[in-house]
């Protein structure tokens, strides 16, 4: 039998959105006592807080909350009586109950495409939230564990993918609605990544580091291989928060296009998607 924590745990894992549903207090008699837990999802459910109408309300409720992106946790408190029907039915324990309900968003997904100086800056500051976050590179020593060690104690899950031959094909095995951050060490494995990208249709927002001319360039070359120009539009370069630094440090660089990444990747009780994800950087 799946437990609780196991589902919260799956959930996150397949990105669905869930909601954890508590018994927070108990007063005379209940079916179960506080602390009993259920996981909540748009087709299953895990645990239990003890079946029949007060259940039935939960899961209910719970559900209308999944269908709301913007939801905080929320309580209500049950009568467990006969002198309170609800449209569940009568539930005549004698007590009452305070239920918890705790949104379990889907958390966000970004992927760093090339993790040189400011590449690992950035996974650095990502790190220490949580998110799925994806490092590719075409080169295996920017990815050796001495290395990535700063990331040991990450909060975020984190995924490497070394792809020494076409770093682009890790873009199909992102989650839906990863943010893409490109910023490897070669202009032309930039822009194949980048091609890639606005070819594949699961992705949210992408971002480039560069160069105006760096990306003129770019531009004329994504045309010439078929693009249409509100496709290439997608592309947010320079990424970053104006005006937050003009240093080229890489720590510098790191701290604003983070900040901008995160103010737009706010986690969401809903299956995340390039609608809600394309906005920006």
């Amino acid at each position: 039998m799946t437990t609780w924590f196991q589902a919260v745990a799956e959930l996150r894992a397949t990105r669905r959105a869930g909601v954890l549903v508590t018994v927070a207090g108990v007063r005379g008699h209940a079916p179960r006592e506080a602390g009993a837990k259920m996981v909540v999802a748009a087709a299953d459910t895990w645990g239990s807080i003890g079946g029949g109408p007060l259940e039935e309300r939960a899961v209910r409720r719970a559900r209308e909350l999944l269908a709301d992106p913007a939801v905080a946790p929320e309580s209500f408190t049950a009568s467990l009586s006969d002198r309170a029907p609800s449209e569940h039915g009568v539930q005549c324990c004698g007590g009452e109950v305070t239920v918890l309900l705790e949104p379990l968003p889907v958390v966000p997904s970004v992927a760093v495409f090339g993790l040189g100086h400011v590449g690992l800056e950035i996974a650095r500051i990502l790190a220490r939230h949580d998110l799925d976050l994806h490092l590719v590179d075409s080169r295996a020593d920017q990815l050796a564990p001495d290395r990535l060690a700063p990331l040991a104690d990450a909060v975020a899950a984190v995924h490497t993918h070394h792809m020494p031959v076409l770093p682009e094909l890790a873009l199909a095995g992102l989650p839906p609605g990863t943010r893409v951050l490109v910023l490897t060490h070669d202009h032309a494995e930039d822009l194949a990544i980048i091609d890639a990208a606005l070819r594949t249709d699961h992705l949210g927002s992408i971002g480039l580091i560069g160069s105006s001319a760096k990306w003129a360039r770019f531009r004329v070359q994504l045309a010439a291989a078929g693009l249409p120009d509100d496709v290439v539009d997608r592309v947010e370069t320079p990424i970053g928060l104006p005006g937050v630094t003009a240093s080229k440090d890489p720590a510098a660089i790191a701290v604003s296009v983070a900040a901008a990444l995160l103010t737009a990747a706010q986690p969401t009780s809903g299956t995340s998607g390039p609608a809600h994800l394309a906005e920006r950087l």
